[in-house]
């Protein structure tokens, strides 16, 4: 799914292109991997609840080379900026919490 948002124009991939879609409200999801650092991760993690914003956040179990491997962008931090896409990442995130 990552692959495909990215392919349709729909990941944000990177600190700072990630940061104006959350503060420009454009992001419907924002995604941490396990190797970015904890300084980021803070960051990130109130960046989301600024100013009343409620973009769902998910510190992924991969790193940024997976991510690299599924999207062609290698990254600490990114976004999804469709609501479809954002939907389906949740559902599928939800699943493999219950498996």
């Amino acid at each position: 799914m990552l692959g495909l948002s990215r392919r349709a124009g729909k990941f944000v991939g990177g600190h700072d292109a990630a940061f104006e879609s959350i503060a420009k409200g454009k992001a419907k999801l924002c995604f941490l991997t396990n190797d970015a650092s904890e300084r980021l991760k803070q960051e990130f993690r109130e960046t989301v609840r600024y100013d009343g914003r409620q973009v769902p956040l998910f510190e992924l179990d991969c790193t940024m080379r997976e991510i690299q491997t599924a999207t062609g962008q290698k990254c600490a931090v990114f976004t999804v900026t469709d609501a479809g896409f954002a939907s389906k990442l949740q559902e599928l995130l939800s699943k493999e919490d219950k498996i």
